[in-house]
């Protein structure tokens, strides 16, 4: 299967659905809200591969389409996607629920096991995906191991949103080289993604959403945010709670529970999915609708929790 023309090529929807319109919060303003949710799904194959021979069950399907509903997001980056045809599957599902994100895309990797991909309620209207990125470490060349997603989404008319869907190299140590310095590696090609983006269109809303396999005082999650004016910032998604902790001032963050992944090797909890956006993107973040859901038994969908960011405009 050709990665670049993956299935998508066209843009356009599986089924021939109507699109559906923003959500009008507003009616004397006209503003208009939308989300956007990032959630590694951990291994939803419809089939098994070579190197991963489970299947994803039936009951962990359906507490993945219930993590997904908790947060009815327009715009949805998944992360260890199995087929196109799983994607399908979890798209029809979501769509019985009344969850309707007609748009879609799958991108293949030097991995061809597990994939970045996407469902929206918008039309995708240009994809540049990113599946041969290579670089040298210690003598060797590697490549990028599941590939950069990088979409165009027309929300609106006038309203355009760069979506790059990620997952980097995972913290699992294979022989080749460490794992920490080829996930740093992987990270300074995203960023470099991120700045040929922004360097043709500085006022560009652009999000970076996915797995990022690292905490954020990393090196690797480091590289990604990037420095000055083109900074990305961390929305830093949390479960909502009632103690009155806001949004993060840049500085320290709330004392909120924020982690999105369960690492059973060192029995560990950590924030390592992220959702940054551009400086323009920045000034249309709604903070007080940015969450992590709680689900109950959470764990039969994923190891991951999903995360979830809101924006505002006028349309």
């Amino acid at each position: 299967m050709d990665p670049d023309a993956a299935n998508v090529a066209d843009a356009g929807p599986l089924t021939n659905p109507m699109v559906h319109g923003l959500r009008i919060e507003n009616p004397s303003t006209r503003t208009a809200e939308f989300r956007l949710a990032a959630f590694n799904v951990e291994t939803y194959l419809d089939v098994p591969t070579e190197s991963r021979k489970e299947i994803k069950s039936d009951m962990a399907r359906a507490k993945v389409r219930e993590s997904i509903l908790s947060m009815a997001p327009d715009v949805l980056v998944l992360e260890e996607m199995g087929t196109p045809h799983a994607l399908k599957e979890l798209q029809a599902g979501l769509a019985l629920s009344g969850l309707k994100l007609p748009y879609w895309d799958w991108v293949e990797g030097y991995d061809t096991n597990i994939h970045v991909s996407l469902l929206s309620r918008f039309p995708i209207v240009a994809r540049h995906p990113h599946t041969k990125e290579f670089f040298l470490l210690d003598g060797r060349r590697f490549q990028v191991s599941r590939g950069f997603l990088d979409d165009d989404i027309a929300v609106a008319p006038d309203f355009r949103l760069t979506v790059i869907g990620v997952h980097l190299k995972s913290r699992r140590p294979v022989t080749e080289a460490d794992e920490a310095d080829l996930r740093y590696e992987e990270a300074k090609l995203l960023r470099r993604v991120v700045d040929d983006h922004l360097r043709a269109d500085p006022l560009a809303n652009l999000v970076v959403a996915g797995d990022m396999n690292d905490v954020p005082d990393s090196a690797s999650t480091k590289v990604v945010v990037g420095r000055g004016k083109n900074r990305l910032w961390d929305t830093r998604p949390a479960e909502k709670l009632d103690d009155g902790s806001g949004p993060h001032d840049g500085h320290r963050p709330p004392r909120t529970v924020a982690w999105t992944h369960f690492y059973g090797v060192d029995d560990t909890y950590s924030r390592i999915d992220y959702i940054l956006l551009s400086p323009a993107l920045k000034r249309h973040w709604l903070p007080g609708d940015t969450f992590i859901p709680r689900v109950e038994g959470w764990g039969l969908a994923s190891d991951h929790r999903p995360v979830l960011a809101s924006f505002q405009f006028d349309p």
